[in-house]
C-alpha cells in the first residue's frame, strides 16, 4: 500500500495544521534514521522561521524553546493522488496580505473539485461556511458575502511511504531490543562537546554520564505545561496514524537536508542508550546536579547551536533586564525537567485583557456622542416591495448582452440563466446592468440572490461588492454600551480610552438566520472592546454605532476558532479586545488599526455619510 505522509501539529483552536512539504521531509529523514538521530527534530535546520521549535518523537510533541509551550504532533496519511501527493497547496489571503495554507482536509476537498472542473465548491459539508469560486479565485463567506482571494501553487511533493500502514507509534519506547543492537554514540561536534561537559560537571563519577533509559507512558514533568484540551471543533488525535511501523519510506527528491544529529539529541533522553554501568540511570545522575551545573550544560549546548548556524530567538532572564543566551531557556528547561527541578527560566509576556478597576464616578460619557448605550433595532424592508421592484431601482435592462459569463450562474449572458429556482415574474433570458458599477447579470439570477439574502431592500454586487441601498445584517438582539475610562491604551499615551461592551444573550434563530427556529449560543459575552479617545477613535465609534443599528457587528454562524455552529460570531469588522497587550493580535499598540477598521466598515457600506443618513 502506498500513502503520502503529512506531519501536522494541533493549534490552540483544536485544528490540525500541516507542516510544509520541506519540513515534513526533514522530519521523515530523522524518523528514517531511527534512534541514531536522537529522537528529536530541530525544525530550524530546514526553515529559519521555525527556529524556536523542536519535535520530540517519543512523546509526539512540538516544544517551543523560548516559552516552553508543548503542542501535539501527528504523522498523517493521505491518498497519493490527492493534493499533497501532487505538491499542490491551496492558500487564502489573510488580513495582513500574506498567504495562509488551508487545513489539509480543506485543501484536498478544494483540489478535488478543481480537478473535476467544477465552477465552485461549497465547504459547508466539511464544517466551513465558505464557497470557493474558481472563476474569480475567491473565497466567499456564505453568511456575510465577504470575499478573500485564494491561490493554488505548486510546492514539493510530500514524502511517500509504502507498505502496511502502522496502527501504533513505533518510535522506540524501551532502551534496547534484542532485534536491534544499541547505536554507537553520535560523533558530531555538538554531542562530543555536550558529553564532555556532562562528564566534567559530575566530576568523580565512574565514567561518562549516560542518557537515561526511556519509560513507557512517562508522565510530563511538573514544570512543563501541556496544551489545553481541544475545543468543540477539534479532531481527536489519531494514534493509529503516527509512528513508522513496517512502512518503508520511499526515496524522494524533496529532502533538502538529512539531519545526522539534532540539538536535543544529546540531552537526557536518547532511547537507544543503555543504563550506566553502576545500574543507575542517567536521570538519577542528572538529579544530583545543581542548578548552576545544569545551566553550564545548557550554555554549552546553546553555543553549539549558535556555532552550527541554527537560528535562535531572543529571550530574557527572570529579572527582565539583561539578555540571556538565545537558546538557554529551552535547553535548560529540558535538562532541569529531566532532573526533576522546577522549570521557571523565562517570564512570558502577560496577557492584559482588561484595564485596572474603574469606579462608577470615573466612567464618563463621550463628548459628541449621545447616550451611553443602545439596543439592537431590527429594520425590515418596506412591506409590499417585491424583489423585482427593489432591483428595478438599481438596474438597467441590456437588450444586447455581451458574449461573456454571468458570474452568478456561470452561464453565458446570451443564453438563459442557469439558475433552476422558480421566479415566475422574471424571464430567465433577461439581462440587466447595475447602474453604479456597470456589472451585468441575468436579472433572474439577481432576484434569486436577493431572495437568498436578508431581503432588506439593499443589493451588493457579487463581483465588486458595491452596495446599493442600505445594507443590514442578521445580528441577534442585544445591547451596546460605550463610555470613557481614565486609562490610556499602549501607543496612545495622550488620551483616555473608549470602552465598548457588547451583550448578546442566547436565543432562538429568526427567519433571517441559518436555521430558523433552532436555538443559538452566545459565548464570551459581555465582550469588552477598546478604542483610543482621539478624533479618529471617536469617528470609528460613531460608525460602529451605525453598524450596530444596522445589525452588522455580529451574525449567527460557525465559529472559526471553536468550530461550534449556531453561535454568535464576529461579522468581518475587527475589534480590539486586549486592553494592555497585543499577544493575540487583538490589542494595542497597532498603528494601522483605526484605518483598517474604517476600511472594513466602508466595505459594509458605512462611511461618514452614513451618520447623516441615520439621523434622517
Amino acid at each position: 500500500m502506498m500513502a503520502v505522509v503529512v506531519w501536522e501539529w494541533l493549534n490552540e483552536h483544536g485544528r490540525w495544521r500541516p507542516y510544509s512539504p520541506a519540513v515534513s521531509h526533514h522530519i521523515e529523514a530523522v524518523v528514517r534514521a531511527g534512534p541514531r538521530a536522537g529522537g528529536s527534530v530541530v525544525l530550524g535546520q530546514v526553515d529559519s522561521r521555525l527556529a524556536p521549535y523542536i519535535i520530540d518523537l517519543q512523546s509526539m510533541n512540538q516544544f517551543r524553546q523560548d516559552t516552553g509551550t508543548l503542542r501535539p504532533v501527528r504523522r498523517n496519511y493521505y491518498d497519493p493522488s490527492s493534493a499533497p501527493g501532487k505538491g499542490v497547496v491551496w492558500e487564502w489571503e489573510n488580513d495582513s496580505g500574506s498567504w495562509t495554507p488551508y487545513d489539509m482536509e480543506v485543501g484536498i476537498t478544494i483540489q478535488h473539485a478543481y480537478e473535476k472542473q467544477h465552477p465552485w465548491v461549497d465547504l459547508t459539508s466539511i464544517g466551513f461556511s465558505y464557497v470557493i469560486d474558481f472563476s474569480t479565485m475567491g473565497q466567499i463567506n456564505r453568511q456575510t458575502q465577504r470575499q478573500r482571494r485564494v491561490r493554488r501553487r505548486l510546492d514539493l511533493v510530500y514524502p511517500m511511504v509504502t507498505g502496511a500502514l502502522p496502527r501504533a507509534p513505533s518510535w522506540p519506547v524501551s532502551p534496547g531490543s534484542a532485534a536491534s543492537p544499541p547505536a554507537p554514540p553520535c560523533s558530531c561536534p555538538q554531542c562530543v562537546l555536550v558529553m564532555s561537559v556532562k562528564a566534567a560537571v559530575v566530576n568523580g563519577s565512574p565514567g561518562p554520564l549516560q542518557p537515561p533509559a526511556t519509560r513507557k507512558n512517562a508522565p510530563p514533568s511538573a514544570g512543563v505545561k501541556l496544551p489545553p484540551a481541544p475545543g468543540p471543533g477539534a479532531k481527536p488525535q489519531d494514534s493509529t496514524r503516527t509512528g513508522r511501523g513496517s512502512v518503508k519510506t520511499a526515496p524522494s527528491q524533496g529532502i533538502r537536508r538529512q539531519a545526522s544529529s539534532t540539538p536535543a539529541g544529546a540531552t537526557a533522553g536518547s532511547p537507544a542508550s543503555p543504563p550506566a554501568a553502576n545500574g543507575k540511570t542517567g536521570r538519577m545522575a542528572l538529579a544530583t546536579l545543581n542548578r548552576t551545573n545544569l545551566q553550564r550544560l545548557a550554555i554549552a549546548q546553546s553555543r553549539v547551536l549558535i556555532a552550527s548556524g541554527v537560528p535562535t530567538v531572543p529571550v530574557k532572564n527572570l529579572n527582565g533586564s539583561s539578555p540571556v543566551n538565545p537558546a538557554l531557556a529551552g535547553i535548560t528547561g529540558i535538562l532541569m525537567s529531566a532532573a526533576g527541578l522546577p522549570v521557571c527560566l523565562t517570564r512570558p509576556p502577560k496577557l492584559v485583557l482588561h484595564p485596572p478597576p474603574v469606579s462608577k464616578s470615573e466612567i464618563k460619557s463621550i463628548p459628541g456622542v449621545s447616550n451611553t448605550s443602545r439596543k439592537t433595532t431590527k429594520k425590515q424592508a418596506k412591506k409590499g416591495k417585491t424583489p423585482e421592484e427593489v432591483l428595478k431601482k438599481y438596474l438597467q435592462k441590456v437588450r444586447h448582452p455581451p458574449d461573456e459569463d454571468c458570474t452568478i450562474c456561470m452561464e453565458r449572458l446570451t443564453a438563459p440563466s442557469g439558475y433552476k429556482g422558480s421566479q415566475p415574474t422574471v424571464k430567465p433570458d433577461v439581462v440587466g446592468k447595475l447602474s453604479r458599477c456597470g456589472h451585468i447579470y441575468h436579472i433572474y439570477c439577481l432576484v434569486a440572490m436577493y431572495n437568498n439574502g436578508n431581503k432588506d431592500g439593499s443589493l451588493q454586487c457579487p463581483t465588486c461588492k458595491t452596495i446599493y441601498g442600505v445594507k443590514t445584517g442578521t445580528q441577534p438582539p442585544g445591547k451596546m454600551e460605550y463610555h470613557l475610562i481614565p486609562h490610556s491604551l499602549p501607543g496612545h499615551p495622550d488620551c483616555k480610552t473608549i470602552r465598548i461592551i457588547y451583550s448578546i444573550p442566547p436565543g432562538i434563530q429568526g427567519p433571517e438566520h441559518p436555521n430558523p427556529g433552532k436555538s443559538f449560543s452566545a459565548r464570551g459575552f459581555p465582550r469588552h472592546c477598546y478604542l483610543p479617545d482621539s478624533e479618529k477613535g471617536r469617528k470609528v465609534l460613531k460608525l460602529l454605532l451605525v453598524a450596530w443599528d444596522r445589525r452588522l457587528i455580529f451574525a449567527i454562524g460557525t465559529s472559526s476558532t471553536t468550530g461550534e455552529s449556531d453561535t454568535v460570531i464576529w461579522n468581518e469588522v475587527h475589534h480590539k479586545t486586549e486592553f494592555g497587550s497585543n499577544l493575540t493580535g487583538h490589542g494595542y499598540p497597532d498603528a494601522n488599526y483605526l484605518d483598517n477598521v474604517l476600511a472594513e466598515l466602508a466595505a459594509q457600506g458605512i462611511s461618514e455619510d452614513s451618520t447623516a443618513q441615520e439621523k434622517d
